[in-house]
């Protein structure tokens, strides 16, 4: 990988890892195992590291944070935190929730400042002033250093970058959809936003950076999946469909032409968008972090992923 390590440059932070690591499944209770997995991450060139203030009732950011303090990594890595995640009382879209889970997540992490801040929702019945100025405010106290949004509409990023444009405002540096080659039938998570075919032109056309979650779609392109096994049912509620196999058939033969696994085609799809986009990775092993970067060296034409998506070149 590190021959073949790519970057997305993020105003305000500098060069970001097209692949980024997920931690969602970290915890301080197995840090053997998340200390492998970053120490190898770093080796292999990588420099993101993505989790939430919700991750395992915040372990995965525990984690994070130990391993900094043990290794002495703060400078070498872009940190990408989210908060105001939904609870049990609906959304916490606001100020006070925003402020509440940053302060905690900085003391989670042990850091005085996280690089790239997310609203991990959004609520759209609420005006979007108050909670571009809150993120404002942070920005401006040296909490963060950029922020956007998680599954925030294209409509949405739009009112809060006009927003900030007219107040003299950061405004959103990134975005954080689901980018896949399986095509969600309905959202894997409630609230959850993925790209479409009209959201793909809306990036195109802003450059905006996105940071893509699920981007393997819960492995659904490895041989963990087929017609036949139907024993995960959120996978078959949200994945399985004629369109998806279709694509998963295309990955797996164009993978054989190119020596690797569909799997791995399908990963390079997310890395071959028409705008500055990283993959989010969630592996739970070194085997499987390794085989996630070969996707960095798998180079597709456009008519690749034409062909990947419609079945024509």
């Amino acid at each position: 990988m590190p021959d073949a390590v790519r970057y997305v440059e993020l105003p305000g932070i500098g060069p970001c890892s097209q692949l980024a690591l997920g931690t969602m499944d970290f915890s301080p209770e197995r840090m053997d195992q998340a200390s492998s997995i970053l120490d190898a991450f770093l080796e292999l060139g990588g420099n993101t590291i993505d989790t939430a203030h919700g991750y395992g009732g915040g372990r995965s950011e525990r984690a994070i944070g130990e391993w900094l303090r043990q290794r002495g990594t703060r400078e070498r890595v872009v940190i990408l935190d989210k908060g105001a995640h939904p609870d049990e009382t609906g959304p916490r879209v606001n100020p006070g929730a925003i402020a509440q889970d940053l302060l905690a997540s900085l003391e989670r992490l042990q850091v005085a400042q996280i690089d790239i801040y997310l609203l991990h929702r959004d609520d759209p019945r609420l005006p979007v002033g108050p909670i571009v100025e809150a993120l404002e405010a942070h920005r401006r106290a040296g909490r963060i250093r950029v922020y956007g949004g998680s599954n925030w509409s294209c409509a949405r990023i739009d009112e809060a970058n006009a927003y900030a444009r007219a107040h003299g405002l950061a405004g959103f540096a990134c975005s954080s959809p689901n980018v896949s080659l399986a095509v969600p039938r309905i959202p894997r998570w409630p609230g959850c936003v993925s790209v479409g075919p009209e959201d793909r032109d809306w990036y195109a056309a802003r450059q905006l950076p996105v940071f893509s979650w699920s981007s393997q779609a819960g492995g659904f392109f490895t041989d963990r999946f087929s017609p036949e096994r139907t024993e995960n049912a959120e996978m078959v509620r949200t994945y399985y469909t004629a369109e998806n196999w279709a694509r998963k058939a295309r990955a797996e033969e164009l993978g054989r032409q190119k020596g690797v696994s569909g799997n791995q085609v399908a990963l390079a799809y997310v890395l071959h968008q028409p705008f500055p986009c990283c993959a989010l990775i969630g592996p739970l092993s070194l085997e499987e972090l390794r085989s996630s970067a070969v996707a960095q060296s798998v180079v597709l034409t456009p008519e690749d992923v034409r062909w990947l998506e419609t079945g024509t070149r």
